[in-house]
């Protein structure tokens, strides 16, 4: 049976990006085809800052599905806590999120922990200097 992934994109703008809805879903159909993945019409997320409702409802009937199909591995919450939260819960429930444009996955605590060092290096970025004066 095709494993099927129910698609995650946003309506805001995550961490200084703005990408059209609808080339996120291009993206994520795209990578759901290359891997062999049943692309499921996708969930958007609500325009407020920092929500995650359609996150939480995704998470909650993915039961019903293999996982999901996300733009970016950075429209997970940027609240660390809450994030590690969030893959906490997916990796109990046995299932998968696939970050189209990082090719990356999560399914194990390794997983997890790889993606947490990439989310604190790219939350670090803005405070490191950009140029070094000799």
């Amino acid at each position: 049976m095709t494993p099927r992934f129910r698609g995650y994109v946003f309506s805001r703008t995550f961490m200084g990006e703005r990408v059209p809805q609808a080339v996120q879903n291009l993206v994520i159909r795209d990578f759901c085809k290359k891997k062999g993945f049943e692309f499921l019409l996708s969930s958007t997320e609500y325009a407020m800052p920092a929500c995650h409702l359609m996150l939480e409802q995704s998470i909650e009937t993915v039961a019903e599905v293999d996982g999901i199909a996300m733009y970016s591995l950075f429209q997970l919450p940027e609240d660390n806590d809450y994030r590690r939260e969030v893959c906490q819960r997916v990796i109990h429930l046995k299932k998968q999120i696939h970050f189209a444009c990082e090719n990356l996955s999560l399914s194990s605590q390794e997983d997890s922990e790889e993606l947490e060092t990439i989310w604190l290096i790219k939350k670090t970025l803005p405070y490191c200097p950009s140029e070094i004066e000799l």
